[in-house]
């Protein structure tokens, strides 16, 4: 079992940033891959970026070039830098652990709010 929890989220402006971070519990290297979901209501899950372990990334089309992932393995962290952030990423945000195992159900921290508003 991983436990996730996620800090970082609040309320900026258009055109501002915010750095979401998330903690393991456990080692980096006990899950295949880690990154964020966001979910606005009456909405799916959305995947937002993904690294897996080997620092492989991949992003959703609405936010490459303005999103970054990023991993500290010694620290056990996960990050997404969210720059030129718009009302559309208004939104909780969600970190993501997929485990090794396949077909294991995937970990899943709290949340956090993230509001852009001007």
């Amino acid at each position: 079992q991983v436990q996730l929890v996620e800090s970082g989220g609040g309320s900026v402006e258009p055109g501002g940033s915010l750095k979401l971070s998330c903690a393991l519990s456990r080692s980096i290297f006990t899950v295949y891959a880690t990154g964020w979901y966001r979910q606005t209501p009456g909405k799916q899950r959305e995947l937002v970026a993904r690294i897996t372990n080997s620092g492989v990334t991949n992003y959703a089309e609405s936010v490459k070039d303005r999103f970054t992932i990023s991993k500290d393995d010694a620290n056990n962290m996960v990050y997404l830098q969210m720059r030129a952030l718009q009302p559309e990423d208004t939104a909780v945000y969600y970190c993501n652990a997929v485990p090794l195992r396949a077909g294991s159900p995937d970990y899943w921290g709290q949340g956090t709010q993230v509001t852009v508003s001007s």
